[in-house]
């Protein structure tokens, strides 16, 4: 999969929050039937969040198409959240939005990043084994489950 060479990645800014909250509302809305309700991301406080974590935005033509939001913790990187807008997927920018997630762990030292997702998103659970994250456990969580996943870098 290659990917289109109008994408550029930058690091978010406070003024992207408005714009963040849209794409993950928009990204995360297909799944409100499958498990009932609003996915936590979609409920999340992204002027908050841009204060306290990582953002690593995919743009086209200067508007935001994509992110990925990390979290560093002692001993590894925690992926928070990954959206990529509708009409953006399926060109490889989630991928490259995880790739980006990986060089910042091992510039930061890390050796490991983790994340979690629903376990109802079964496509998600696929993307990220077929990137190399491997299931730690899974634990009931609103009438749902909640899938921990892992990937050891090299």
């Amino acid at each position: 999969m290659t990917i289109d060479s109008s994408i550029r990645f930058r690091p978010a800014e406070a003024a992207d929050a408005a714009a963040i909250r849209d794409i993950v509302r928009e990204a995360y809305a297909k799944w409100v039937p499958v498990i009932g309700r609003e996915p936590l991301p979609m409920r999340a406080d992204y002027d908050k969040a841009i204060q306290e974590h990582q953002f690593n935005l995919a743009t086209e033509n200067g508007r935001i198409v994509g992110l990925i939001e990390t979290i560093v913790h002692d001993d590894h990187l925690w992926i928070e959240n990954v959206a990529v807008a509708s009409e953006a997927q399926r060109r490889g920018i989630g991928r490259k939005l995880l790739e980006s997630a990986e060089r910042a762990a091992v510039e930061a030292g890390f050796r490991e990043l983790r994340l979690l997702t629903n376990g109802a998103f079964e496509a998600n659970v696929l993307l990220y084994k077929s990137l190399g994250y491997a299931i730690d456990r899974e634990e009931p969580f609103m009438s749902g489950t909640t899938v921990y996943m892992s990937k050891i870098l090299p």
